[in-house]
């Protein structure tokens, strides 16, 4: 697809984290959008959107972020979707597109879709990209090149509609997959959750020696150690969520 061809008119990223910022920067970048808004709840990561110039709009309040947008974009933690999806479902623009970023699937649809009216259609989707760094400093338009972006709309949505969405990912850099909620968690279990939740574990584990070994762990790790050490350094909260909603597949 050429760039510089607008897909959507306007969209509204709601999350000014990693994931939220490499999405604003590339789609600002790829001229993908006509209008491009972003908010985000603390008032702080604001003020630094803002300087960074994310956006063409850094938004105040979140029902105003979502006002007339044709794309909703939440990329925020799994255990906050359900509330946020509740508070902005009223205000969604009729045959809008709601979507989000988040790493487990059969939860946050379970949180989400009750919310949402008749005529907005709710595309799940998750980017397999991501670092162990997060605030609105660590995005980069690159992070989702080469990477996998899965999508996973129900039979209700029509096709035009999830391929235009598709589009979007694609022209972001990303290679488009679509998969089934129930499969999309029993996969990641394997292959990001459990290794999160390992690292977490090792490193809490180093954390708690005595001084003396503690030091000693730190002095004469290899490898591995360190890759532990980088991986559970990912943003607590966000993992935390992870593992409280895909806690069967995990387990």
């Amino acid at each position: 697809m050429k760039k510089n061809v607008p897909i959507y008119d306007q969209i509204t990223i709601i999350g000014g984290g990693l994931i939220g910022v490499s999405l604003a920067k590339i789609v600002k970048k790829n001229k993908l959008v006509n209008k491009l808004k972003i908010y985000d709840k603390s008032k702080i990561v604001r003020d630094r959107l803002q300087t960074l110039k994310i956006a063409d709009e850094v938004c105040e309040t979140l029902i105003d972020s979502v006002n007339n947008s044709d794309l909703t974009v939440l990329a925020i933690p799994v255990g906050s979707m359900g509330e946020v999806s509740k508070s902005i479902s009223g205000f969604l623009k009729k045959e809008s597109v709601l979507t989000e970023t988040g790493s487990t699937k059969i939860s946050v649809i379970s949180e989400i879709k009750p919310n949402l009216p008749k005529n907005v259609w709710f595309i799940p989707s998750h980017p397999l990209a991501g670092t162990e760094n997060s605030g609105p400093d660590a995005g980069y338009a690159d992070l989702f090149k080469g990477k996998y972006w899965i999508l996973l709309p129900d039979n209700e949505v029509p096709s035009s509609i999830s391929k235009k969405l598709e589009k979007f990912y694609s022209s972001c850099g990303a290679i488009t997959e679509f998969m089934k909620p129930d499969y999309h968690d029993k996969i990641l279990a394997i292959t990001s959750h459990l290794p999160h939740l390992i690292a977490y574990t090792i490193v809490g584990t180093a954390t708690d020696l005595e001084e003396q070994t503690k030091h000693d762990v730190v002095r004469f790790s290899a490898t591995g150690f360190r890759d532990f050490t980088r991986i559970a350094a990912s943003d607590p909260i966000m993992w935390r969520d992870v593992f409280l909603n895909n806690r069967d597949a995990v387990l």
